[in-house]
């Protein structure tokens, strides 16, 4: 069992502007409460991490100190260009909180502009915000059967911890990945809209990431089946989905 201030870390590396605002130091935490069929990570999963099935065998996460990582993202901070800084992601990086709360807090007190993208579901993240300057939050339904089937939770913690960010925040990014069959009906977009409206999200940007299957060859890779077998959203009805959106007061965005 890693103490409650290291970090098991799948990787980390540069991006600009896909994580947050800016050129940013983005850190792909091991471990998520969440299993949906889709996912691109799937190795992030298991909160202790899992063996891929390549050649030469090879581990995908590594215990940090979480003062150590702050320390890294100091000694990177001349390339935070643009309003960059450092992305916190997973995984579902909340799931490691007590170390992730003690990143967060060097990091700022550092002068590092700090970003997390999380699914929602922790029930102490508003906690986090103090520390917190570009929040990404997923919404993967507006439905909780829906939500509960495909990705084995409910969204009454999404909810609340979704109108707690669009009351607090100014720098508030909502997600929707959009999967035929799963959440990008026209009946789903107006879902959405009302959802969104209701807990006051509306006044922020949201961001459509349309389904792929990058991560297909990783679930191999951990030795599970990936199921998706018809989740490409056709440009119709992402372009659909999309006007329904605007059309409701939604700001669209891309990153």
């Amino acid at each position: 069992m890693k103490n409650e201030e290291t970090l098991l870390v799948i990787r980390r590396g540069m991006n600009f502007s896909q994580d947050g605002p800016g050129n940013r130091l983005v850190v792909h935490l091991q471990g998520c409460n969440l299993r949906c069929p889709w996912c691109a990570n799937p190795e992030s999963m298991p909160p202790e991490g899992i063996q891929l099935r390549t050649v030469p065998p090879r581990f995908s996460c590594a215990a940090l100190p979480a003062a150590d990582l702050a320390a890294e993202c100091l000694a990177a901070k001349r390339l935070f260009f643009g309003g960059g800084g450092v992305t916190f992601t997973g995984g579902e990086p909340t799931l490691q909180f007590p170390a992730l709360r003690t990143a967060l807090t060097q990091c700022k007190a550092a002068g590092i502009h700090t970003a997390i993208e999380t699914n929602g579901t922790h029930p102490r993240l508003p906690e986090l915000f103090p520390w917190i300057d570009f929040l990404i939050l997923d919404c993967k339904h507006y439905d909780d059967a829906a939500h509960r089937r495909w990705t084995g939770q409910g969204i009454e913690t999404v909810s609340e911890n979704l109108r707690a960010a669009a009351q607090d925040r100014s720098q508030l990014l909502v997600r929707i990945p959009l999967i035929h069959g799963v959440n990008a009906s026209e009946d789903d977009a107006h879902g959405f809209a009302r959802h969104l409206r209701a807990l006051g999200a509306d006044r922020h940007p949201l961001e459509l990431l349309r389904y792929h299957e990058y991560g297909r060859d990783k679930w191999t890779q951990c030795g599970w089946d990936y199921t998706m077998t018809d989740g490409k959203v056709s440009d119709e009805a992402f372009c659909r989905f999309a006007q329904i959106m605007e059309t409701a007061g939604i700001s669209l965005t891309q990153s």
